[in-house]
């Protein structure tokens, strides 16, 4: 007889294997946190000899459940803000806690919270997104799960990178420090086409390939991105990403509510998978992902939960159930989904979706024992009918619940038994979390004065460069610096003549910002005006780098289109007071050594401030802020003005001064 360390006995056994393969009584062998063998209990015990040996008495022994996409801190932000468009949700609230409270130590703490939480429902393997992976990787090796962990790197600042190149090489190193662990799968994720520039998306694909590792994204969750993604680019989001390199690596797309058939082709043919997440999508209004088109073309579909603050919880029995309830009503047709490709969604193809099919998500030889127990005898199960042993898969997707799970293994190892937890002590983690929570309480409180809050509830807003290189120097004429800009080393990419009514309000609270709404009006050759645009601004404070060519101004600035009049917003928006500037604006785009800037010649009449030379740009790479700044200095003296007459002040600041 063959040794094993323990034969799980007298189980209803469903495999998920590629035949679906079902066992009543079955059993399975697991040695050295592996399985040795699955088959009919008679022929297991026949077959090898167990130091132990348990009677799982009749329940359900299967595969432990994939969470295919979440973001496992934010169960520290469950129900932070809940009956919002995404864009108010996330901008206005998530992002700014998140700003202010999310380190090393919220991480772990969430990470361990989360872990007991999909342990309890029966998740053994989850795909993480957020910050500080690093501390996310320690929880779970805490825990005892499988996971794999993408490091976020966005074009903004974040909880643990100040530019995205620091992003990336935290990235990096934690996909360096942790591949080849047993049970963390180190990743990286970009986290949006529309949150990272192409370079971004490019630079994160070179580094997955080069460690052969996942990589995770959302993808066209919601259809104002989609438009966004056509009108900008004139394309949709996966040709885009495509055009980015990203298919070259191993790519795990969140979401994908709103592709064709062409982008499901094209994501099948790169052998990425996508992650549905149906609770979410839900909440949101994101719409209802084409999840039947997606397996008919072959694209691996896993289900995700999403993070807990936009679900809210790590359910992913409900999610289950929810997948196969959606894909029907949205059909029209009740055959669509059915309940054992439904919980295959959940298994084996949310693995092959994850590209860790080789590691867990079917009862196989070779693969890691990675199960759970399902009782089935509980009153909302009952009856049981067992003249088709086929109906075991409609019985856990439409009647089962997480609280059925009594027993969780990952790699061999008991993370639950008899629904008690077995590495992770809860009541002192839940007494951390009321701590944070009352701290946010506060913190959102005083918020509710927030001019930036207001500004993205209007809707449209969007979060400008973090870097602003800018130099501003009087000049006495405008004639000098005319004939200057048709030199050979200047190329003109283009020229407008505006008007420009901006109108500061100002608060109480300098570091509330001032938000700056402003009228262009376009002025043709003969001076005709045959354009007008209106935009808000929200103008953070400056936090000024000086460098010896000049000034890189980090600063931040959200923009939003001015659909309503100014009585409008002074009412909503409540100034304490208000400037007003008018101003004549010549402006250029140039080329200069390969690098393209904004020159602005302004005349600035109200109040009558004079003439100015501007030379600006803004990136999200710091490096770029400081080479860009020494080719704005060079800029200035070509243009016959001096960096020794420099103004490091904006117009409104010059009024205030």
């Amino acid at each position: 007889m063959q040794p094993a360390d323990l034969i799980l006995r007298n189980a209803l056994v469903i495999t998920m294997d590629k035949d679906y393969c079902l066992f009543d009584p079955g059993a399975v062998a697991v040695n050295d946190g592996k399985i040795s063998a699955v088959g009919k209990e008679n022929t297991i015990l026949e077959q090898f000899n167990a130091g132990q040996v348990m009677d799982c008495k009749g329940k359900v022994l299967m595969p432990g459940l994939i969470n295919a996409h979440t973001h496992v801190p934010m169960t520290l932000l469950r129900g932070l803000a809940d009956d919002l468009r995404l864009d108010v949700w996330l901008m206005g609230y998530v992002m700014p806690v998140e700003r202010e409270f999310v380190d090393p130590e919220f991480v772990y703490l969430g990470t361990l919270l989360a872990c007991a939480e999909m342990i309890q429902s029966g998740v053994t393997c989850f795909l993480d997104m957020y910050y500080f992976e690093e501390e996310i990787a320690q929880a779970v090796e805490k825990a005892g799960m499988r996971a794999v962990l993408s490091q976020t790197v966005l074009k903004f600042p974040t909880p643990d990178a100040n530019s995205y190149e620091e992003s990336i090489a935290y990235a990096e190193g934690f996909i360096q420090r942790w591949k080849g662990h047993p049970l963390v799968i180190p990743s990286v994720a970009p986290h949006a086409p529309y949150t990272c520039t192409p370079q971004i998306l490019r630079e994160c694909a070179a580094l997955a390939v080069k460690y052969d590792v996942p990589l995770q994204i959302h993808i066209a969750e919601t259809a104002g991105e989609v438009e966004r993604m056509r009108a900008d680019e004139g394309m949709p989001v996966v040709p885009y990403v495509k055009k980015q390199n990203l298919l070259e690596a191993k790519v795990v797309a969140a979401h994908c509510v709103h592709i064709d058939d062409g982008e499901i082709r094209t994501l099948s043919r790169s052998g990425a998978g996508a992650a549905h997440n149906p609770s979410s999508n839900l909440k949101l209004a994101s719409g209802f992902a084409p999840v039947k088109r997606m397996l008919e073309q072959g694209l691996n579909v896993g289900i995700g939960t999403d993070g807990p603050a936009s679900n809210n919880d790590l359910d992913m029995f409900e999610e289950i159930r929810l997948a196969a309830l959606i894909a029907k009503g949205v059909s029209g047709d009740p055959t669509t989904l059915p309940a054992r490709t439904a919980l295959s969604m959940a298994t084996r193809i949310g693995a092959q979706a994850l590209h860790i099919s080789h590691l867990t998500g079917s009862i196989e030889p070779g693969k890691c024992a990675d199960l759970i127990l399902v009782d089935l005898s509980a009153l909302h199960n009952s009856p049981r009918f067992k003249r088709d042993l086929q109906s075991v898969y409609a019985q856990l997707v439409y009647s089962a619940k997480s609280t059925d799970v009594s027993d969780v293994m990952v790699n061999g190892k008991w993370l639950m038994k008899d629904h008690s937890l077995l590495t992770i002590d809860l009541p002192p983690l839940l007494k951390q979390q009321e701590r944070y929570a009352h701290q946010i309480d506060a913190f959102l409180i005083q918020r509710e004065k927030s001019i930036l809050s207001k500004l993205i509830a209007i809707g449209g807003a969007s979060e400008e460069e973090s870097f602003e290189v800018q130099i501003k120097v009087r000049i006495p004429e405008l004639s000098p610096v005319l004939e200057a800009l048709n030199q050979p080393e200047i190329e003109i990419l283009r020229q407008r003549h505006y008007r420009e009514y901006d109108t500061y309000f100002l608060f109480d609270d300098p570091n509330q910002g001032r938000l700056r709404i402003r009228e262009d009006h376009f002025i043709g050759e003969n001076g005709e005006v045959y354009n007008v645009r209106s935009r808000l601004t929200l103008i953070g404070q400056a936090r000024e780098g000086k460098f010896p060519q000049g000034v890189v101004l980090s600063r931040s600035r959200y923009l939003a289109p001015a659909t309503q009049g100014l009585r409008f917003y002074r009412e909503y928006f409540k100034p304490s007071r208000e400037l007003e500037i008018e101003k004549d604006r010549l402006r250029y785009l140039v080329r200069y050594k390969d690098t393209e800037f904004y020159i602005n010649i302004d005349q600035v009449h109200k109040p009558e401030l004079g003439s100015f030379l501007e030379i600006k740009s803004r990136t999200w790479s710091r490096q770029d802020a400081e080479n860009k700044s020494i080719l704005s200095a060079e800029l200035i003296e070509k243009l016959h003005a001096s960096v020794d007459h420099s103004v490091f002040h904006d117009y409104f600041e010059m009024i205030e001064h």
